[in-house]
């Protein structure tokens, strides 16, 4: 009985990994198909910027509904209907208006509000010992997806017609998100029952928490912010360049999980704020680079630093949550999640709206370099009070 237990559990576990991988592919396409989108409707950057705010809408009203089937031990039905919304999201990418293709978005942003926040907490709760770890190995698989998207869109996209795209993506979402729902119920029994003196740690009274998750808006901003526009940023200042597969996104997702396979190493001899820290500090040259870029050269290792740079922050913050307000204290971290996702959708907007005021992109993209100046000072001061509270 133990056996098959254990069995079931690792199935769970690959299928878990593998929507998560499908879903960073979901995630971040929609900064590769602007170009399409834009050629097809004739849209101009705040209207394409209006496509961010809509998928976050949906992100936002699902992460909402995570919360409370979280509370309910529904974990994983949530994450499979939200692999399920994605992929008919996807689908609808096919739609022949741009209102269609913005309710495109947000059900494929409802999915992924679903999936993200649920299969994050799972993970949290089955790995409880090895937390960072188990985290910074989940997202390497959403880094996976991330990087595949660009690729996957420039050798499947015909024109303006993102079809073969869209079906590439949204059958394997199904398909793994079927297989997630037709697993026993008792899957998720050891996980609901992980209620212990945790949950009655007050959360969202204490000042820590509500730091961390001004820390979780301001970078997920910036990493949904470059991941959405570098695509077309690049498009403007190389001129067209056909389609190939070293491109300056191509080398942000590359090196973005390259990072998240090379961090549990740097957390032998450093500590998560010093981690954190240097990690900006790379995003910060890396961003001066593709700010100031005139050539691909330069773009490339802009990118590529900005990939390093942020690849372990977003996992590292969420751990340092879950340690300061224990594992199960995460399916009360809604605030948390929401944070991030109004993040992204502030930051990508305002650079779109920027550049459509000023006429520039590289004006708009500027929202990035702010983003991550303000991140600097927050994290300086979330390491000095940790500090006091240490020598306290």
């Amino acid at each position: 009985m133990q056996t098959q237990a254990a069995s079931k559990d690792k199935v769970l576990t690959i299928l878990l990994h593998a929507v998560f991988f499908f879903s960073g592919i979901a995630t971040v396409i929609i900064g590769q198909v602007l170009p399409h989108l834009a050629g097809r409707f004739q849209l101009n950057d705040l209207q394409l910027g209006y496509l961010f705010p809509a998928q976050f809408i949906g992100s936002i009203s699902g992460t909402l509904m995570t919360n409370w089937l979280g509370r309910q031990g529904r974990l994983i039905p949530a994450s499979a209907a939200g692999g399920l919304l994605m992929a008919i999201g996807i689908a609808m990418l096919n739609l022949g208006s741009y209102e269609l293709v913005l309710a495109a978005f947000l059900v494929n942003g409802l999915g992924i509000g679903l999936t993200l926040p649920a299969i994050n907490v799972l993970t949290l709760e089955r790995n409880p010992e090895n937390s960072g770890s188990a985290l910074n190995f989940l997202n390497f698989f959403w880094g996976l997806g991330a990087i595949v998207s660009k690729p996957l869109t420039d050798l499947t996209a015909q024109g303006t017609s993102l079809f073969n795209t869209t079906l590439c993506l949204s059958i394997p979402l199904a398909a793994f998100s079927i297989a997630v729902l037709l697993l026993p119920k008792q899957a998720e029994a050891r996980v609901s029952k992980n209620e212990n003196a945790d949950d009655l740690t007050p959360i969202w009274t204490n000042p820590l928490a509500w730091a961390i998750a001004l820390f979780a808006f301001i970078h997920v901003g910036f990493e949904t912010g470059i991941g959405g526009w570098l695509t077309t940023f690049a498009e403007r200042v190389e001129g067209p360049t056909g389609t190939r597969l070293i491109t300056p996104t191509f080398l942000f997702f590359l090196l973005f999980i390259v990072g998240r396979g090379i961090a549990p190493a740097f957390f032998r001899y450093l500590h998560e704020n010093s981690v954190i820290l240097i990690s900006l500090l790379v995003i910060l040259a890396g961003l001066a680079l593709i700010l100031t870029a005139s050539g691909s050269t330069q773009l490339g290792i802009g990118g590529a630093l900005c990939g390093l740079g942020t690849s372990s922050v977003f996992p590292t913050n969420v751990s340092r949550f879950s340690k300061a307000f224990g594992a199960s204290a995460m399916r009360r971290a809604t605030p948390l999640f929401l944070s991030g996702t109004l993040g992204a959708t502030a930051i990508t907007w305002l650079i779109g709206f920027l550049s459509e005021r000023l006429g520039d992109l590289r004006s708009g993209m500027y929202v990035l370099a702010v983003s991550i100046c303000l991140l600097i000072v927050l994290q300086t001061i979330l390491s000095l009070r940790q500090r006091k509270l240490q020598e306290a």
